[in-house]
């Protein structure tokens, strides 16, 4: 079975971003990797050391959000863009309200949570980490 698993690049917050995803989704992060922990340790600064290399935090139905913190010192960059967002498929309108409120915390409400035309409750929110979510109840699905 094909799946995809989306994954962040973050400039040194990626250890913040995830403890806020999973006090949102719950859970506990399946790998955990920092670059003084890998076989690069020796030629990575001191000061990027504990930055995260890899990070995995299972959300449910196979879903794993991943991410990473690119380093300076490789000249890595980070290209904030509008060309992702990530659905997020609830089961309850307070399920909703709760995860969506927690995202939007710090961020920015894009579209506030409403009934919309196609049968949902949904809202679109830019977290405080700069990615775009989008939250959707469907009431047509029992």
């Amino acid at each position: 079975m094909i799946t995809i698993n989306p994954y962040f690049n973050f400039k040194g917050n990626t250890e913040a971003a995830f403890n806020h995803y999973r006090s949102v989704f719950g859970g506990e992060f399946a790998t955990l990797q920092r670059y003084k922990d890998t076989p690069e340790a020796g030629s990575t600064p001191a000061a990027e050391q504990n930055l995260i290399m890899h990070i995995a935090l299972p959300i449910g139905n196979g879903i794993i959000l991943m991410g990473t913190d690119l380093l300076d010192s490789r000249g890595d960059k980070v290209i904030v863009g509008t060309n992702l967002q990530l659905s997020i498929s609830t089961e309850s309108v307070e399920e909703t309200d709760k995860i969506f409120t927690a995202l939007a915390k710090g961020g920015k409400e894009t579209m506030p949570l409403s009934d919309t035309f196609w049968g949902a409750y949904f809202g679109m929110c830019t977290d405080r980490f700069g990615v775009q979510w989008m939250v959707n109840y469907d009431k047509n699905v029992k």
